[in-house]
This record gives structure tokens, C-alpha cells and sequence, in this order.
């Protein structure tokens, strides 16, 4: 009689059911993204075959009936899908992604919802970036929401450069590959800490260390805690990073210093020699050259401008203990344009 080894008979079964699973789970996924994909694609086309066949008249009150007539009979035919609100988004997303070929390939990852999100940001840059971040880091429509109301895009390093070359970055980012200024903050808001008054650096390092999980999570998604307080000895003498982190898509270390008021040019110099340890000593061969970001309680931005930190891989951010509003992150980002133009107007 043949011997039943039930061990045996465990392990493939459980070898077949992983394979079964992961086939069903990839064809539910592929039929979910053309289904998805499809559902955009129709609205996209109702949309632009009503501007194309209305013309200017879409906007008189003449056109309005006429698509107030049209959406009653849809209605009528289709179901709720097709009221007069939703038709008139349907034609302001296909004249805002007016190119059908990267509308079609956008459609593949982003859900119509997305774009009725996108459509509602005027600004074609800041729609790119919340775009393609969306893209890259896998965005729910709540989380797009979310980081709008977050001021993402006004507190990203990004922001304040050029126009052109802000694009040229945000078109390159995919989910395989992010760039420093979008990744790293202008402004962090560490309310969460519960700091309030005098406090010192050591204070400010031990809240942080108590609230590991909301500093990471302020500081955006890839990141990985890696030493606290992490010691280099350079000819006999010991110097601390206050926190050391992984970024996975940036593929490099990042070594991050607390710092009290406004950011001094020493700290640059400092930053230079924790980065040149880093990348003598722990930075691996595959490994992209660290980067470090000092968090200063206050901003000078012209400091910053003038002594070029972007090019030597450090990065300055602004902590707050306390959220401010909203017209305080425009206007901090306004002034940092005006100071990158005029530094970049003096160096022509």
C-alpha cells in the first residue's frame, strides 16, 4: 500500500495554492486596470466629442440647455452616470489632458476619480507634480486630497525652481525613481511633538525619538530609521549625527541635523564632513552619495541661495512645532521664488 506522507502532502498543497492565488490575484488585477482604463477612455471621448461638436456654444446659455436636454436622455438611457455635472467634467478633463495618447497611458494607473481630483488644480505645474507623485508613490484619491490640504507641493524643495527645469524633474519621476527635491520638504510640521516654549536640540531629539513613527511619517514615504545619534571618531575626535535614515527610491542615505533658529554657514561645513564619512565608510557600492538635510527652527532662505547647498547635496528644511495656516506656506514659498530669481538673475 502507498505510504501518505502528510507533510508532503502539506507542503504542495500549499506550493500549488500559492501559485493558483497569484494567478487569480494578477488577472483580477489586469481585468481591474482595463476596466478602470476603459470607464476614463468613455467619458474622456463623450467629453471631447462635446467640445468638438459644440464648439464656443458649450459655454452660452444656448449650449447649456442643449447639454441639460442631452443629459436628461442619457439619463434616461445610461443611468445617473451621465448628469449635467458630470458631463461638464467630463469636458473639462478632456480639455485639460487634451492629448489623447498620454491621457490613455495616464488612465492605466491613475482612476477617473484622480483626474476629476487633478482637474479641479488650475496651476499646470503643481497639477503635474501632484500628478506624477501620485503616480510614483501609488496615491489613493483621499491621499491626493490629503496632500493637497498637507500643501505638498508648496512645501517641496522643488517648487521653488525654475519652471522648466521643474518639469523636466516631475516628467522623469515614475515609481522606480524619485529626485531629492521632491522627496525632501522646504517646511516640516512637527506639531505632533507637543513642544512649546524654550526647549533645547537634546529636547527636540528625545520628542522625535518618542514619536518615531509621525516624524517618518512627516517626512514622506520610502524613508527607513536607521541610528540615532550616530557617533563618527575623525583623527580622535567623536562627532554625532542626530538622526540617520535609508531612503529606498533615492537609494541613499540621509543624514539629518537638528538644528535651533535660523541656519548658519558652519552647519554646511559640518554637513560636508558627516556626508564624506558616510560616503567613505558606510555607503554601499550600489548605493547613490548621501545626502543631508539640516532642520533649522527658522528659515533664511538667502543664506541658503548664496552659499549653492544644492550642489554640494545638502538640503535646508524649516520644523514647526505648530501648524500655521495655509496663507503662511504661500507666502514662504513666494518669497523663496523671489530670492531664487534674484540670486539667478545676478549670476547671468
Amino acid at each position: 500500500m502507498e505510504i501518505i506522507d502528510l507533510k508532503m502532502i502539506g507542503q504542495v498543497s500549499e506550493h500549488l495554492y500559492e501559485g493558483v492565488s497569484e494567478i487569480i490575484d494578477n488577472a483580477r488585477y489586469q481585468a481591474a486596470v482595463y476596466v478602470n482604463a476603459h470607464t476614463s477612455l468613455t467619458f474622456w471621448n463623450v467629453g471631447k466629442f462635446i467640445i468638438n461638436d459644440m464648439n464656443y456654444q458649450t459655454y452660452s446659455a444656448y449650449g447649456q440647455k442643449i447639454l441639460a436636454t442631452l443629459s436628461q436622455r442619457l439619463m434616461a438611457r445610461y443611468g445617473k452616470g451621465y448628469t449635467y455635472s458630470a458631463l461638464t467634467r467630463m469636458m473639462k478633463v478632456a480639455r485639460v489632458y487634451s492629448d489623447y495618447e498620454m491621457f490613455a497611458t495616464l488612465s492605466q494607473t491613475l482612476t477617473w476619480s484622480h483626474f476629476l481630483e487633478l482637474i479641479t488644480i488650475e496651476n499646470d505645474t503643481k497639477r503635474l507634480f501632484y500628478q506624477q507623485m501620485g503616480i510614483a508613490e501609488h496615491w489613493s484619491v483621499k491621499q491626493l486630497r490629503n496632500k493637497q490640504d498637507e500643501m505638498a507641493y508648496e512645501r517641496s524643495l522643488l517648487a521653488v525652481k525654475p519652471n522648466d527645469k521643474m518639469i523636466k524633474t516631475l516628467e522623469n519621476i515614475n515609481p522606480h525613481h524619485m529626485e531629492p527635491e521632491v522627496v525632501l520638504k522646504s517646511s516640516y510640521v512637527l506639531d505632533f511633538l507637543g513642544l512649546s516654549g524654550y526647549y533645547s536640540e537634546e529636547d527636540l531629539e528625545n520628542a522625535i525619538a518618542k514619536q518615531l513613527e509621525s516624524f517618518i511619517l512627516e517626512l514622506g514615504q520610502g524613508f527607513a530609521f536607521l541610528e540615532r545619534q550616530k557617533r563618527f571618531t575623525i583623527d580622535g575626535t567623536d562627532y554625532y549625527l542626530d538622526l540617520l535614515f535609508y531612503h529606498r527610491k533615492l537609494n541613499c542615505l540621509i543624514a539629518i541635523d537638528l538644528k535651533l533658529g535660523k541656519f548658519k554657514p558652519q552647519y554646511k561645513g559640518q554637513m560636508e564632513l558627516y556626508l564624506k564619512y558616510l560616503q567613505k565608510y558606510e555607503m554601499q557600492p550600489n548605493e547613490n552619495k548621501p545626502i543631508g538635510l539640516l532642520l533649522c527652527s527658522q528659515g533664511n532662505t538667502e543664506h541658503i541661495e548664496l552659499l549653492m547647498l544644492d550642489e554640494d547635496n545638502i538640503k535646508v528644511g524649516q520644523y514647526l512645532t505648530c501648524l500655521p495656516d495655509k496663507q503662511w506656506f504661500i507666502d514662504k514659498l513666494n518669497r523663496s521664488i523671489m530670492i531664487a530669481k534674484e540670486y539667478n538673475t545676478q549670476k547671468l
